[in-house]
């Protein structure tokens, strides 16, 4: 799809969602939550946070010094609640073309919709660093589970990319130390209750080595084991929904196919859906494209796990040329 016309319906979506919701009460803004105390981690990150404003990498996040969530609570909270991953080749976060739509969405649709600003090997931040934050997200949304009228057994992971690569380690590699507890929180459990992997970036083996994801991870010694998601996958995993074009350009639909048959192997729960095209990085589709199917066929899986809550679709899009595909040349 052509970055610009995804970008103008990124915006079309935005304008959409706000204008249903002013004929009734605006919806609070998203609340803000450190994922860690101040001095936690030794940042190597210097100056401010930077949003880029042109080319793929309009609307993404990069230097970002303090991890955090940004959550979405809905007007009537249906009790379930997903932590947003964004993609960006563990170099950057497409906040403003992927998490924040989705967040958007599923604040619109009864779900608590969290985004995380994780960090950013790209940005100095040591490999790990961004799986800390994967594991610390999750405990945090659930300490706070009665505040935000959610289940504690409902809450789940959404991750786009290098984020569906994140999300998948939190899902498979949830009881294992990845740092030394600060606090009472670390005693929860990260594991997701279910996991949706979206254009995801899956292995670091070859011959799926080929994204930036690989590069950003590799000053890790053993990262293509560490961080290859179908190497973890295990029985007692969540189930796990999978979304992708054949003919992206930038994670081989090979990435999806992997989980889909580790996890079948496995027992777990798992669907596929496989588009025909709609290249990379499209977050949440563009209307009446084939990859714009999959916020309703999520939703509908979702619900079948007893997810979600109640059946709803994804809000009414504004009208918009048709993009063309955007292959997001940079990373995953």
């Amino acid at each position: 799809m052509n970055l610009a016309s995804a970008r103008r319906w990124t915006s079309a979506l935005f304008a959409a969602v706000l204008a249903a919701g002013a004929a009734h009460a605006a919806p609070p803004a998203p609340e803000v939550v450190p994922l860690w105390s101040q001095g936690q981690w030794a940042s190597p990150v210097r100056g401010p946070e930077r949003t880029g404003r042109e080319g793929s990498a309009n609307g993404a996040v990069s230097n970002i010094g303090e991890p955090r969530l940004e959550i979405y609570r809905p007007e009537r909270p249906n009790g379930s609640a997903a932590v947003i991953f964004g993609g960006g080749g563990y170099f950057r976060i497409q906040i403003g073309g992927a998490a924040r739509p989705t967040a958007l969405w599923l604040q619109s649709i009864g779900v608590t919709a969290a985004v995380v600003y994780y960090r950013l090997p790209g940005d100095g931040w040591s490999p790990v660093s961004p799986f800390q934050d994967g594991q610390r997200a999750m405990r945090l949304m659930r300490a706070r589970a009665a505040q935000l009228g959610v289940d504690p057994q409902r809450i789940g992971a959404i991750g786009f990319s290098a984020g569906g690569n994140l999300a998948g380690i939190t899902g498979t590699r949830y009881d294992e130390p990845l740092y030394p507890p600060v606090d009472d929180n670390d005693r929860i459990s990260a594991r997701p209750d279910f996991l949706a992997m979206i254009y995801p970036v899956v292995s670091l083996r070859a011959p799926l080595d080929k994204t930036r994801s690989r590069r950003e991870l590799a000053p890790q010694a053993d990262a293509v084991e560490a961080y290859s998601v179908e190497a973890h996958v295990r029985r007692d995993m969540p189930p796990v929904f999978l979304a992708q074009a054949a003919d992206d350009p930038i994670a081989d639909i090979g990435h999806s196919v992997a989980m889909f048959q580790a996890a079948h192997a496995a027992g777990v729960p798992v669907e596929l859906h496989a588009f025909e095209r709609g290249g990379h990085s499209w977050g949440l589709g563009p209307p009446g494209s084939l990859v714009g199917q999959w916020p309703r066929l999520f939703a509908q899986w979702a619900r079948s796990h007893g997810f979600l809550g109640a059946a709803a679709q994804p809000p009414k899009r504004a009208d918009a040329a048709k993009p063309a595909r955007n292959d997001n040349a940079d990373g995953d």
